[in-house]
C-alpha cells in the first residue's frame, strides 16, 4: 500500500520530468503528504500542466463522498474489474508527482518507519485514477487513488506492497486515450529493485501533522 509520500522536487525540475507547459505552482515542499489532502497530479485530460485533486478516490457513482476515506490505493491487479475503479482505469489516469514514499517494517519491538526512493531520480511517478464526483448541489469534487502492486525484492523486507513507479518512458502512454487494457496492465509492476533505496525515520512520521524536513531525516543508529 501506499499512505504516505514526499514531493520535495524543484518546480523547474517537475517541469522538465513531466514535459509540462509551464513551471508549475506545487504548493511548497512536501515532507509527510497523508490522504484527504489536495495535492498536485497531472491528468490525461491535461496532460500538460498540474492539476490539483484529493487524495482519497470518490466514484463518479457514489451516493456519498466519505468512501474516499477507503479509496487511497487501488490495486493494480484488479482495477480494471472493480466497479470503483474500472472506468477511471479505463478513462481517467494520472500521474502522481513524488520525491519517495513511506513504508512502515514490522519489527518485535513495533513499526518502524521507512523512507523509500529513487537512487538515480529526484522525482518521478507513481500511477493514479482519478475521478469526478458531483454532488446533489451540482458541485465537483476531484479525487485520486495511488495504484499498487506487489513488492519487489526490494521492498519485499519492509512490506508486500509497494507503490506502482512508472518508466519515464511510460508515461505518455499512461496518459495517452484509447490504450487497450492488457497493454494497461503491463505497466503495472514492481520497479527495478537495483534502482531503489530506503533507510529508517523518526516516528514523528507517524503524525498526518508533521510535514518537516525532520521527517526524512535518516535516524541515528
Amino acid at each position: 500500500m501506499c499512505g504516505r509520500y514526499v514531493l520535495i522536487a524543484d518546480p523547474n525540475l517537475i517541469q522538465q520530468e513531466f514535459n509540462l507547459s509551464g513551471v508549475p505552482e506545487i504548493g511548497g515542499q512536501r515532507y509527510n503528504i497523508a490522504p484527504t489532502q489536495t495535492l498536485p497530479v497531472i491528468t490525461n485530460e491535461k496532460p500538460g500542466e498540474i492539476s490539483y485533486l484529493r487524495w482519497g478516490l470518490v466514484p463518479s457513482w457514489s451516493k456519498d463522498p466519505s468512501i474516499g476515506a477507503k479509496m487511497n490505493n487501488a490495486r493494480s491487479e484488479t482495477a480494471a474489474e472493480k466497479p470503483s475503479f474500472r472506468t477511471p482505469f479505463r478513462r481517467r489516469r494520472c500521474l502522481i508527482p513524488a520525491s519517495g514514499f513511506y513504508e512502515w517494517q514490522q519489527r518485535e519491538n513495533g513499526k518502524a518507519p521507512m523512507f523509500i526512493s529513487l537512487k538515480d531520480r529526484e522525482v518521478f511517478a507513481m500511477a493514479g485514477l482519478w475521478d469526478i464526483w458531483t454532488s446533489p448541489e451540482g458541485q465537483e469534487l476531484r479525487t485520486f487513488s495511488v495504484l499498487t502492486t506487489d513488492a519487489n525484492e526490494f521492498m519485499q523486507p519492509i512490506h508486500d506492497r509497494m507503490p506502482v513507479i512508472l518508466r519515464r518512458e511510460d508515461y505518455g502512454l499512461w496518459l495517452s486515450d484509447n490504450v487497450a487494457v492488457p497493454k494497461l496492465q503491463s505497466l503495472m509492476r514492481g520497479y527495478d529493485p537495483k534502482l531503489m533505496t530506503a533507510y529508517e525515520v523518526s516516528k514523528a512520521v507517524n503524525k498526518a501533522g508533521m510535514d518537516t524536513p525532520e521527517c526524512i531525516v535518516p535516524l541515528a543508529s
